[in-house]
């Protein structure tokens, strides 16, 4: 499968578009979620959404299997979180999307989730721990939201410029 250039800031104009719902699961969106899982293994990473590619589509893919572990890829279109948990837990994220940034993000530590899976079947799922972090974290990009939208304004506007004067000095 090709692996697809990723979108990195400062491009935030197609990074923060809203994605639209799949209509259906046929061949073209598994060609797609394939692509995508090629290109966060190759990144590496552990979780895209499609709008990370260019692709402005409710569609996900993660995988939290370690290097030497059996791979266990999600493929999830069209999520919608049904209940979050009062409980909070902090965890430094990080993103392909903003390479090389990590900063603590709070989030609900239990997520009850529904999703259609591979076959186009719909599906719930309890996720807890990494998982419900990183499952929030992609669908925060289905909705055009970022991980920095979590932190300060301050550290925001800094990881921005930072990423823009890297691209004006043609190092991006």
């Amino acid at each position: 499968m090709p692996v697809v250039p990723i979108i990195t800031l400062p491009d935030e104009k197609t990074l923060r578009q809203v994605s639209s719902p799949v209509a259906s699961i046929d061949a073209g969106v598994r060609k797609l979620w394939d692509d995508m899982l090629d290109t966060m293994y190759r990144a590496p990473g552990i979780g895209l959404a499609a709008i990370q590619i260019g692709v402005p589509r409710r569609m996900l893919v993660i995988d939290l299997a370690k290097d030497g572990e059996e791979k266990k890829p999600l493929f999830v279109a069209n999520p919608e979180v049904i209940w979050a948990s009062e409980a909070q837990n902090d965890y430094e994220e990080g993103c392909l999307s903003i390479p090389e940034f990590y900063e603590m993000v709070t989030r609900p530590a239990e997520i009850r989730l529904r999703y259609l899976d591979r076959q186009g079947e719909a599906q719930e799922m309890h996720a807890t721990g990494l998982m419900a972090t990183c499952l929030q974290h992609e669908i925060d990009h289905l909705n055009g939201v970022l991980f920095i939208d979590h932190i300060s304004r301050l550290k925001r506007e800094r990881v921005i410029k930072k990423f823009q004067k890297a691209q004006k000095l043609g190092k991006l």
